[in-house]
């Protein structure tokens, strides 16, 4: 019986709260025909976005709104951003998605709707339900920003595992074992950024590598046929460094590297 009531409350509460009617008169957030909060408006990037600051009526600052830049914004659908939304007396902070045409009409309704605002303050507990009914979570953007430099430069394989050309650090490689005849690498930017995974049999004279590129997800079987005489490797680099060339070059020529 007891459950039964409180489950009955809750629909009862979440009825409410989708019934709300939410409006946005002269910087002011009203649900219901109410004052809800105050926001202030800041253009940002030309115009392009916008921040958005939330005030009780008394003038207090509860919420800070920016765009969060630094995730990966879904490539088959532009309608959204996401936004960092801190909320200040609660000490808590939540991504959302907020409408990237009609920013601000996008963001009134979020949190007119939201109902975390209690006796002029959020409410910890309602925020904290807020962001998890409503918050996103978004994947983190990764960097693959290449060096700049001059393409024109020959490439060398460090001992130390660096990649360098026009004197630069371009990337680094790092053995990442063998098994069944296989040798596995990884390289990355100078940053740490992953950018691929290679595979091949046959060592210095390996005629082709299996090959994962990390930031299209791309997976393919590389011919690498050479005709060079190998003599003897610097072990001090690799024991596969002339395979490890024609790799590297591979990735340079192909924008991995």
């Amino acid at each position: 019986m007891k459950l039964t009531t409180l489950l009955t409350f809750s629909l009862f509460i979440a009825t409410n709260l989708l019934a709300q009617d939410v409006d946005y008169k002269k910087g002011m957030i009203q649900v219901d025909g109410k004052d809800y909060v105050k926001l202030e408006v800041t253009k940002q990037n030309f115009g392009l976005t916008k921040n958005f600051d939330v005030y009780n009526l008394a003038g207090k600052k509860l919420i800070i709104a920016v765009v969060a830049t630094e995730f990966d914004a879904d490539k088959n659908d532009n309608s959204y951003l996401f936004y960092r939304l801190t909320f200040l007396t609660s000490n808590q902070v939540g991504i959302f998605k907020v409408a990237a045409i009609g920013q601000e009409k996008s963001f009134v309704k979020l949190i007119g709707t939201s109902g975390i605002i209690n006796a002029d303050t959020t409410d910890n507990e309602r925020v904290k339900q807020f962001i998890a009914s409503k918050g996103a979570s978004p994947r983190i953007a990764v960097n693959y920003t290449l060096v700049n430099r001059n393409r024109a430069w020959p490439i060398t394989i460090q001992a130390d595992k660096n990649i360098e050309q026009n004197s630069k650090i371009i990337g680094n490689f790092k053995p990442a074992g063998s098994m069944n005849g296989q040798d596995y690498y990884e390289f990355a930017l100078p940053t740490g950024v992953v950018v691929a995974k290679i595979s091949f049999a046959g060592g210095n004279n390996m005629q082709n590598m299996e090959v994962f590129t990390v930031k299209d997800s791309q997976k393919r079987v590389v011919p690498m046929n050479t005709n060079d005489k190998i003599i003897a490797a610097d072990v001090s680099i690799d024991k596969n460094q002339f395979a490890l060339k024609r790799v590297v070059k591979w990735l340079v020529d192909n924008q991995y590297l």
